[in-house]
């Protein structure tokens, strides 16, 4: 996808260069705890989806032009939530919690320090000159604040929110706006 982003939209041709594809993200949680109603022990450290994660690092750590950026999801943190639908369905029942069950909640686990790896990013490669354009392939609007210093500086600042519908007052902090990923839904 990154690589995609280097050739013209309309020929295909190569026109830019690639500094470096920048990932951020956090380690999988270590989250070791238990349901909130049935009291079934969990090891989030243990998951499927865990150990994809920690492979698909340590597999970015061995790319060329590949900076992994990781932040953390500390569990001290983490905290059982109500999903909005039991919520509701609670409510119309007057209040009957007896109707929960696990499935009703989420584990709020949040990302800690992944914006501002970000932004410390963006910062110093356009005081350092070292890019003329940077592409951010989100749809989170947490990079506004590195947009803007980066357009000052004058870095085109592309985005890349992956098909995803973003909101309209987004478009005045970047320069551009293009997927380059296979469309979800169509086949090609």
């Amino acid at each position: 996808m990154a690589l995609g982003h280097l050739n013209d939209s309309q020929s295909g041709e190569r026109v830019a260069r690639l500094y470096r594809i920048f990932v951020y993200d956090a380690p999988p949680s270590g989250w070791k705890g238990h349901t909130p109603i049935s009291k079934r022990a969990l090891d989030y450290s243990q998951t499927a989806t865990a150990r994809w994660r920690t492979a698909f690092h340590d597999a970015l750590r061995t790319q060329r032009k590949v900076a992994l950026r990781l932040g953390e999801i500390p569990a001290n943190h983490a905290r059982w939530q109500l999903k909005s639908d039991a919520l509701k369905r609670v409510s119309r029942s007057g209040g009957d919690a007896t109707l929960l069950a696990d499935d009703d909640f989420h584990l709020d686990l949040r990302q800690k320090g992944v914006d501002m790896r970000l932004g410390i990013d963006v910062a110093s490669l356009a005081y350092k000159q070292q890019v003329n354009t940077i592409v951010l392939v989100s749809g989170d609007a947490d990079f506004v604040p590195a947009a803007k210093l980066a357009r000052r500086e004058g870095i085109d600042f592309m985005l890349d929110p992956m098909w995803a519908t973003i909101r309209p007052d987004l478009s005045e902090h970047f320069d551009g706006i293009r997927s380059v990923c296979p469309k979800p839904g169509r086949s090609e």
